[in-house]
């Protein structure tokens, strides 16, 4: 069984269409990759899993039709999301942050905050410090730390290397990797950065204006002109 199947999926703000006959599947426990140029509705296909944008089509989780749940039932189902766009409070501790993220899962919270520290020893250092005074880097480590507090088994990961020196992308994509391995996590990455993603996941789509162009493994999508063409045009 997989643990996502999205058949069909069309998106709209408004009158407007972002999404179009969108179709994917996900594996227990593997690491995909969602890629395409700005503005070729990655970030909306996530915001629809979680429920934040109008559709139609089927989404299902582990066999299950959520397609239209609410975010917090998506949250209460196991889905984490570390959204492009932060959503931290900003005159809060990196340590109030993160357990804003434990509402759901409050019996896990200390168990979740020692794999967080390990996983991001930096947070543990500066527990007390106001997100609003940290890096655009650290920043991504409280979003994706908050996602973790919930105890999901499927974690989104939207744009997670904007405007992020290589060497923070390197140790953002090394703990991506021990989610997947360690801690068995199936991960959904959106990325504007093809070598990123390439070197993160197992298997790759290829968004187009709002269409699924082409799909395959690492291997297979960079030996294939399609994933250029996405990008900078035929």
């Amino acid at each position: 069984m997989h643990v996502i199947e999205i058949d069909n999926l069309c998106a709209f703000y408004g009158k407007a269409q972002a999404l179009s006959n969108v179709s994917l599947t996900v594996k227990p426990g593997e690491t995909i990759a969602i890629v395409g140029a700005n503005g070729a509705g990655k970030s909306t296909l996530l915001d629809c899993i979680m429920g934040l944008v109008k559709t139609t089509g089927t989404i299902r989780l582990n066999g299950e039709d959520v397609t239209g749940l609410k975010p917090a039932d998506m949250v209460k189902r196991g889905i984490g999301y570390a959204p492009e766009r932060f959503n931290l409070f900003p005159h809060m501790t990196v340590r109030d942050n993160l357990l804003v993220g434990a509402y759901t899962a409050r019996d896990d919270i200390e168990e979740n905050m020692a794999a967080v520290h390990r996983l991001f020893p930096r947070l543990a250092e500066r527990e007390w410090q106001e997100t609003s005074t940290q890096s655009g880097g650290e920043r991504q480590m409280v979003s994706l730390g908050r996602a973790l507090m919930t105890s999901p088994s499927v974690l989104l990961v939207d744009e997670p290397t904007i405007g992020l020196a290589p060497k923070v992308c390197a140790e953002i994509a090394e703990v991506l990797k021990r989610l997947s391995a360690e801690l068995g996590l199936t991960v959904i990455v959106t990325e504007q950065n093809a070598n990123f993603a390439l070197s993160l996941a197992s298997r790759l789509y290829v968004l187009e204006g709002g269409h699924v162009t082409a799909e395959g493994t690492a291997e297979e999508l960079a030996q294939d002109d399609q994933l250029a063409k996405s990008y900078f045009g035929a």
